[in-house]
């Protein structure tokens, strides 16, 4: 069965994390995986999260099945945290709880497929390194556009409002709420409105993968441009994450949701249970449950809100830190503008090399660094690590 069957390309970033794992000096840097680190350089878990699990311990009563559209609790709870009350109660509405914001990209992917196989999925470049193989192995075709000029470290909007103009009817923009990953180059609210004008005038489907709600401004002030656009267009598709903002990384907790004419919902509806069944059944438990029980309890509510702000403001600090970094021929001062755990600078990958052999700094090739793993014990040595490589590059 398996004799012609050919090894894949390591993934670059799974290959980094292996990387800095066998690396043994003590000053190394991990700027590559995509997780939120404290100032002490650890990825913990919240208070909160602890609270809830204890809770549960005393409370649970079974482990029985869920059905395939997971915790119907937690569901609604997340529908309302991330969409807002107005969207969350409007009956055009389907959630379904997923394995992560993974799994739920992949259930919109497919019910895509179920629905219009020949639609295009536009991606604006760069996108998460996983956009692709997500929707390529759910069987859609893939257009692209610029979405961010590296070297000026610049939104293209004109490109993204050109391929809109370009793109036929029925066609789906997979678009970035807030935190954009690996850029954090995010519209801005006029951006947004146009958006909406383009995908209502040309029949266009927005899909918005929403995985860092609030890490950039605040959790409604991430959430304000999504929601309205989806409050505009007669159709669309969002999937969330629990991953960042509730620190369950492992639990993989999301959720996808769709808006839809009233009376697609049903046929919708058992489209994507039946998606579901194919491929995990039901989503697992127990990070929904610690998301359901803290965002229904008021003072554990209140106390996630605080660490998640704590989380924003740390990031927020340290983008500012690095806008003013003085480094020869390389400006950073565009990152403070942006938003959320990533950047992408405009390195060469003989820097990048050079980053991780001469000074233990591990980034993934293309240039994008996680804002969360610098923090200020170690600030100078990768500002002073920069100065060298970009130093020598320019002699």
């Amino acid at each position: 069965m398996f004799e012609d069957l050919h090894a894949r390309p390591i993934d670059p970033l799974l290959d980094i994390i292996r990387q800095f794992r066998e690396d043994t000096r003590a000053n190394k840097i991990d700027l590559g995986v995509g997780v939120f680190q404290d100032e002490s350089g650890r990825t913990p878990i919240l208070n909160t999260v602890k609270k809830a699990e204890a809770h549960l311990l005393e409370t649970q009563e079974t482990k029985t099945y869920l059905g395939a559209d997971g915790d119907r609790e937690f569901a609604e709870a997340v529908a309302a945290l991330v969409l807002g009350d107005d969207l969350a109660g409007r009956s055009n509405r389907i959630t379904l709880q997923a394995p992560g914001g993974t799994g739920a990209l992949r259930l919109g992917a497919e019910l895509i497929r179920h629905a219009k196989p020949d639609a295009q999925i536009w991606l604006g470049r760069p996108t998460w390194p996983n956009h692709e193989p997500i929707f390529k192995a759910s069987g859609l075709a893939i257009r692209d556009y610029r979405h961010f000029d590296v070297a000026t470290q610049s939104l293209c909007f004109d490109e993204l409002v050109s391929a809109m103009e370009s793109a036929k009817r029925g066609d789906v923009f997979v678009l970035h709420a807030s935190c954009h990953n690996p850029t954090g180059a995010d519209f801005t609210a006029d951006q947004w409105q146009e958006i909406a004008n383009l995908c209502t005038s040309l029949g266009l489907v927005p899909f918005l993968d929403f995985a860092y709600q609030g890490l950039g401004n605040g959790l409604d002030e991430d959430a304000a441009g999504a929601r309205a656009l989806i409050a505009q267009v007669p159709e669309a598709l969002m999937a969330t994450s629990c991953s960042k903002n509730f620190g369950l990384y492992r639990e993989r907790t999301g959720a996808l949701f769709v808006f839809a004419p009233g009376a697609r919902i049903d046929a919708i509806r058992s489209n994507l249970f039946g998606i579901a069944r194919a491929n995990y059944s039901m989503p697992p438990d127990h990070g929904a449950a610690i998301v359901r029980t803290i965002l229904h309890d008021a003072g554990l509510r209140a106390e996630w809100q605080r660490e998640v702000s704590e989380m924003q403001r740390q990031l927020r600090a340290t983008r500012i830190n690095l806008a003013n970094l003085r480094i020869n021929s390389l400006d950073l001062s565009a990152l403070a503008h942006q938003n959320g755990m990533f950047a992408t600078l405009p390195l060469t990958p003989a820097q990048i090399a050079r980053l991780k052999q001469e000074h233990a700094i591990y980034m993934v090739p293309s240039g994008r660094l996680n804002i969360a793993g610098l923090v200020a014990a170690n600030l100078d040595a990768f500002g002073s690590s920069l100065q060298a490589v970009m130093t020598d590059a320019a002699a």
